[in-house]
């Protein structure tokens, strides 16, 4: 009886994978190819948002200012940015070099604003670690203002979230705060960097 019912198991699961036998779905069966490549080509094309990233072209000073304890004194550090558009105007990377609590750094930022989720999406990795570091979120109608969310895994703290504010001033100045959110959900702030433009 027991080898009945597995067999019959078996060939159930056969015929729903099967090809030739499954129902059809009606959804992708009317996708009309040539409106499939309109949709596809109007998400790959660069809009405003992306022309408010390449506003921020150009090589920039930093100065870095990280927080271990809000009770103790940052660690401050200076640095250069080179921020360049790639991919024809897609998305802004970012290529930074300087220290980071007295060890020589260098990390790189890809930021980009997906046309379908209407989000933005910003990654960064470093000599800080071998992890890739993922961040989503908006901005203001004027787009000089992005505020992103993330999280990464951590060997002390789990998981620890994070929420980041990129604010243009003016065509010279800019800043990236980051606060880290503990899991009584309270923030601290953790590092602020202030860009200025080199002329």
């Amino acid at each position: 009886m027991r080898d009945s019912v597995v067999s019959v198991m078996c060939l159930c699961m056969v015929l729903i994978g099967s090809p030739a036998l499954a129902k059809p779905d009606q959804k992708s069966r009317n996708h009309d190819p040539q409106a499939m490549t309109e949709t596809y080509q109007k998400l790959a094309t660069p809009g405003e948002q992306h022309k408010k990233l390449a506003e921020r072209e150009g090589t920039w000073t930093t100065h870095t200012k990280s927080w271990m304890k809000p009770s103790q004194p940052p660690d401050e550090s200076t640095g250069t940015c080179e921020m360049r558009m790639i991919l024809d105007g897609r998305f802004l990377q970012q290529d930074c070099t300087g220290e980071m609590m007295g060890q020589p750094f260098s990390g790189i930022n890809v930021t980009g604003y997906d046309n379908y989720t209407k989000q933005y999406v910003s990654t960064w990795k470093s000599t800080m670690g071998t992890g890739l570091f993922v961040m989503h979120g908006t901005s203001g109608k004027d787009g000089t203002t992005i505020t992103l969310k993330g999280n990464h895994p951590d060997p002390y703290e789990g998981t620890m979230k994070h929420r980041a504010v990129w604010k243009t001033h003016d065509s010279n100045t800019q800043t990236f705060t980051m606060y880290h959110i503990g899991k009584n959900g309270k923030e601290m702030k953790g590092m602020e960097i202030q860009y200025e433009r080199k002329q």
